[in-house]
């Protein structure tokens, strides 16, 4: 069933839907909640446009959370596209009157499936990998992540442990509260608090040599 609805460029879907439909206009009382729960319930119903409406709107953002993790394009990638094939799969499961808006749920299938990546034999653990490579001409997701938090936060990010850095994004990036991103991760709030503790501590600690105790 997959194949018939794979991955699209967002941009190649500007021929394969009317304009009306890919604005998808929001009338005044709804929500961007309000129109992923009703694509979500189109997809649980095998709608194929309704699914891939939902891969133009969250694509891009499911691979740069995953390469935020990873920081790995390739890994990114493939996991974007097994994200959205648990979507089309278990589109059913998803309520939104379960608490979790769309995006959350989205970005608990990533992370998981990033830090789940990461425990396959034959792949080193994140912590034991050297810092990302200076690049003179980086990819684009090294470059928007770069142009978000300056390339020595992105380094010291990327020596945090997976889970710590993925607490991180969750709160400070994507906006989650601390129960939204608990339940991401599939921990206690008082567990990812001590990630968080843990996180910003390491974090002070290597911009601190970085830029001078003064700063």
């Amino acid at each position: 069933m997959f194949a018939s609805v794979a991955l699209p460029r967002p941009d190649a879907l500007a021929g394969v839907f009317p304009t009306t439909l890919l604005s998808f206009p929001l009338r005044r009382t709804e929500t961007v909640q309000d129109v992923d729960a009703a694509l979500m319930l189109r997809v649980a119903n095998g709608d194929h446009a309704a699914y891939r409406l939902l891969v133009d709107r969250y694509l891009r953002h499911a691979v740069t959370m995953a390469y935020r993790v990873l920081f790995d394009r390739a890994d990114a990638e493939e996991v974007a596209q097994e994200a959205f094939l648990r979507v089309w799969q278990h589109a059913g499961r998803w309520r939104a009157d379960g608490g979790a808006s769309f995006k959350t749920w989205l970005n608990r299938v990533v992370v998981n499936l990033c830090i789940d990546r990461k425990r396959k034999p034959g792949m080193a653990a994140l912590d034991d990998q050297p810092e990302p490579a200076d690049e003179t001409q980086p990819n684009p997701y090294q470059a928007r992540l770069a142009a978000e938090t300056g390339d020595r936060v992105a380094a010291a990010l990327a020596k945090l442990p997976e889970r710590q850095r993925a607490a991180i994004l969750l709160c400070f990036w994507e906006g989650e509260s601390n129960i939204a991103a608990a339940e991401v991760l599939g921990i206690s709030v008082g567990a990812l608090e001590s990630l968080l503790v843990r996180a910003k501590r390491s974090l002070r600690d290597d911009l601190g040599a970085s830029f001078g105790a003064a700063d």
